[in-house]
């Protein structure tokens, strides 16, 4: 076991992509193993002190910031115990929580298979990213995180443990979970009585469903329930290829009727052989604008752009490059000046165009005052179009310099409001509450893919209510009774009593 107190070592474990930074910690426990880690839960238990799990720092709402709390991180569990290809072609990779999900992507890769969750940040551990129900660009034709994990290995508060193998323990029809922790002690939990958003993104809160899996309570629970050792993760076959394509339009109008056509087309797709894209994604004129500072050779008439992968073969790939071409013109895409990625290094350079986005706002915000403002919110897809109008005309209207991206076949953007002053950042926070009443209004979630965390959490009883909130709070205590395990993610403090 490594403990760390001094704090030019602790240092490390107060910082994640959010704006916080005023945590502190008397010590960070780094277990070498799992026996350890099961130690650390125990000796919290029995002493009565708060821990806060910590993943690798790359997360945007200050999860793994402890406020006065030990830490309890994942450095050292970072084994990949097996990956195995099956005689369908399918796989399974089993984990431990501190796995850089880019091992395990590399991992697959070289034996043919893909581990589709693709979160934009590479370099953040396997257990955050079930804990958070992750998800990215290619989310798109694969979903989320939670699609793809079998099995988890969760330890609790106390030094117990639990382990789900998804579909063994489903809730009855009264909705009642049933099962039994390593050490023989049998448990029951009522699932949660609320409604979930009924957008295609969503990781805000508990999971609750008719007849759910006790192993979808605990993803995306942000380690408010029990720390994740390890899991099982669910490999599909490696593409035979991909085919990225970056589309620009000089009316954006065009672009969303260029989305509209292409989602439906995905989704009505039966066979491999059509066009289906696994990523959707946009980019307004103000983010182009950024971008032409790297990128001169972006057309000066484009306002608006679109990047699309395909997945094809050798022999379906001209004709879906065809396909996909002919839709580009349909809605009048600036095909002369569009970007169309087919090797290898072609692609490694238009993943790098897609990835200076942030690098450059970054470099923006540097020279200000402040710091962005971003949002995270998803609406159903009939209620996007309201969404994006109401984010330009009000940024507009309040003469706030912004961009806006993402993920648009989800209906799920992100606006990165960049005050000049600390005049325009207030306003730009207030403008933010106000777009989050319009989103929830919209039947909408306060988050689509970063989590909640501290940052967020008290927007978790605008789209749940305090009945809603209760509901967490009793499945908390069940769990971690004297709420003792990252108190203050998630859940309001306000309501941990």
């Amino acid at each position: 076991m490594i403990f760390k107190t001094d704090a030019s070592e602790t240092q490390a474990y107060l910082e994640d992509t959010s704006a916080l930074r005023d945590g502190h910690t008397p010590g960070v426990y780094i277990p070498e193993n799992q026996e350890e880690a099961l130690q650390v839960l125990k000796k919290a238990a029995d002493e009565k002190f708060r821990l806060t799990l910590s993943g690798n720092g790359t997360g945007t709402t200050g999860g793994r910031i402890p406020y006065g709390d030990y830490v309890l991180a994942s450095n050292k569990l970072n084994r990949i115990l097996g990956v195995e290809k099956h005689a369908d072609g399918t796989g399974t990779a089993r984990v431990e929580c501190g796995v850089l999900l880019h091992d395990l992507q590399e991992e697959a890769l070289a034996l043919g298979l893909l581990y589709a969750p693709d979160p934009t940040e590479s370099y953040c551990f396997i257990g955050a990213t079930i804990s958070n129900n992750s998800s990215g660009s290619r989310s798109f034709k694969y979903g989320a995180t939670r699609k793809y994990v079998k099995r988890l290995k969760v330890a609790l508060l106390g030094g117990d443990f639990l382990e789900i193998k998804r579909g063994d323990i489903l809730a009855d029809d009264d909705g009642i979970l049933r099962f039994t922790l390593a050490s023989g002690k049998k448990m029951e939990i009522a699932i949660p009585n609320y409604d979930m958003p009924k957008t295609s993104k969503h990781t805000a809160g508990y999971f609750s469903a008719p007849n759910m899996d006790l192993i979808d309570l605990f993803i995306g629970s942000e380690g408010t329930l029990g720390f994740v050792l390890e899991a099982d993760l669910h490999l599909i076959p490696k593409p035979e290829k991909i085919i990225g394509v970056l589309a620009y339009f000089s009316d954006k109008d065009d672009v969303i009727r260029f989305v509209d056509e292409a989602r439906e087309r995905t989704k009505k797709a039966a066979t491999p052989n059509e066009l289906s894209a696994r990523a959707l994604e946009f980019f307004d004129a103000n983010s182009l604008d950024f971008l032409r500072q790297k990128y001169p050779n972006i057309p000066a008439e484009a306002k608006g752009a679109i990047f699309f992968e395909q997945e094809v073969t050798a022999a379906s790939e001209d004709e879906l490059l065809g396909e996909w071409f002919d839709l580009m013109e349909k809605h009048h895409a600036l095909l002369d000046n569009s970007w169309a990625a087919l090797s290898v290094d072609e692609q490694r350079a238009m993943r790098e165009f897609r990835h200076s986005l942030p690098v450059l706002v970054n470099e923006w915000l540097s020279k200000q005052e402040t710091r962005k403002i971003s949002t995270d919110m998803a609406v159903p897809q009939a209620q996007f179009q309201e969404l994006f109008n109401l984010y330009e005309t009000q940024c507009q209207a309040q003469k706030l310099p912004y961009i806006l991206f993402g993920h648009i076949g989800d209906s799920h953007l992100h606006l990165n409001i960049l005050p000049k002053n600390m005049a325009d950042f207030h306003r730009a926070k207030d403008l933010y509450d106000e777009f989050m009443a319009n989103a929830l209004a919209m039947g909408g979630t306060i988050s689509a893919e970063h989590g909640v965390g501290k940052l967020k959490s008290k927007y978790l009883v605008n789209l749940f209510g305090e009945a809603g909130i209760r509901e967490m709070v009793r499945i908390k205590k069940i769990f971690d009774p004297d709420l003792m395990l990252n108190v203050g993610n998630l859940i309001p403090k306000a309501y941990l009593h």
